[in-house]
């Protein structure tokens, strides 16, 4: 079939596919996924699917009810589905996986590894078996150990698995750094890498504000307290308000689910899969990632100074560090 004449009132094909519904589904309609199923709709990304766990039906429906019913007052349209069964999510283009235990005060991201690499698995083979070919974003926690447990058990290739970590993280850094200067947030560009939380490497030489490097700006120690608070910053909010942030996890995810639906090639932090790329060696690690239609396209490679290099090595083990719990607890996902 031809493509539509290019001319005044007439579509090319690019343009036909842009206009095509995409269908996102968010695994687990608690707090985080909620928030991503609110951006989501209002960014008119798509469709949107939120599935939740038999008992929590009521609570699902009702939620997604609830938003569906903003539409008219918020000028946004999209098809919002609360549900329980996963024939709901059939043929995503994308999927976001929010479930598992939240973490509660004195909780570190490992102690979630037991429960949570459970319920990530049994999500990941279903999403495998009813949209086989979406490209599946993790939120779920610890995230650099769940990442990989959503490739092993969806069999995904490894474009198609990635972990929301790095854009949050990021986020986080530039709001600190934007209080710190009393500056817009927009004009902050900055670059964390490495697993997700305590363990992310900090990049301060690749942070600028409106093109002026930070540290002609900010004092080291100032700079130092910034990328501190960001390491914390997920602990800070649940000591605050007793379970894991989400508002921020779920911007991050949706401005991730855009770049995929709209084939942007942005450049975001995400936790991509590894091999040779910084001497990985075959992880899911926080690095600069393109993402289009196809997931991630490529791994961004950047230059370290030995610190930094130091610290992103560190990083890497202890990844494979939480990567080896699973795979111990887990010898099925070991294969």
């Amino acid at each position: 079939m031809a493509d539509p004449i290019d001319g005044a009132g007439h579509l090319l094909r690019e343009e036909l596919l842009v206009m095509r519904r995409a269908k996102i589904s968010v695994i687990g309609g608690g707090n985080v996924g909620a928030s991503c199923a609110l951006w989501l709709a209002s960014k008119e990304l798509g469709d949107v699917v939120v599935l939740d766990i038999p008992k929590a039906e009521g609570m699902v429906k009702g939620k997604m009810l609830d938003l569906a019913q903003c539409s008219p007052i918020e000028r946004f349209d999209a098809n919002i589905t609360g549900t329980t069964d996963y024939a709901d999510t059939a043929d995503s283009d994308v999927v976001i996986v929010t479930a598992g235990l939240p973490r509660k005060p004195g909780m570190s991201r490992d102690d979630l590894i037991q429960t949570n690499v459970k319920i990530v698995k049994s999500v990941a083979e279903q999403v495998a078996a009813h949209s086989p070919e979406a490209v599946m974003i993790v939120v779920s926690n610890p995230l650099d150990a769940m990442v990989y447990t959503a490739w092993k058990a969806s069999g995904f290739a490894t474009n198609r698995i990635v972990g929301q970590a790095g854009c949050l993280d990021v986020a986080r850094f530039r709001t600190f750094i934007a209080m710190e200067l009393g500056c817009s947030v927009e004009d902050i560009q900055a670059l964390l890498l490495g697993g997700h939380g305590d363990d992310m490497v900090p990049l301060p030489r690749y942070t600028s504000v409106h093109g002026i490097p930070v540290t002609q700006l900010l004092s080291q120690d100032k700079i130092t307290a910034c990328v501190d608070r960001a390491k914390a910053g997920g602990g800070e909010i649940v000591k605050l308000m007793g379970t894991s942030a989400y508002y921020a996890p779920a911007s991050g995810s949706v401005m991730m689910a855009e770049a995929i639906v709209k084939d942007k090639k942005r450049i975001l932090p995400c936790a991509g899969y590894c091999d040779s790329e910084y001497g990985v060696g075959g992880y899911f690690v926080g690095v600069p990632c393109v993402l289009g239609a196809n997931g991630v396209e490529k791994v961004i490679e950047i230059d370290f100074d030995a610190d930094e290099k130091a610290l992103m090595d560190e990083s890497i083990s202890h990844v494979k560090d939480l990567v080896k719990i699973v795979r111990d607890t887990f010898p099925e996902l070991a294969v």
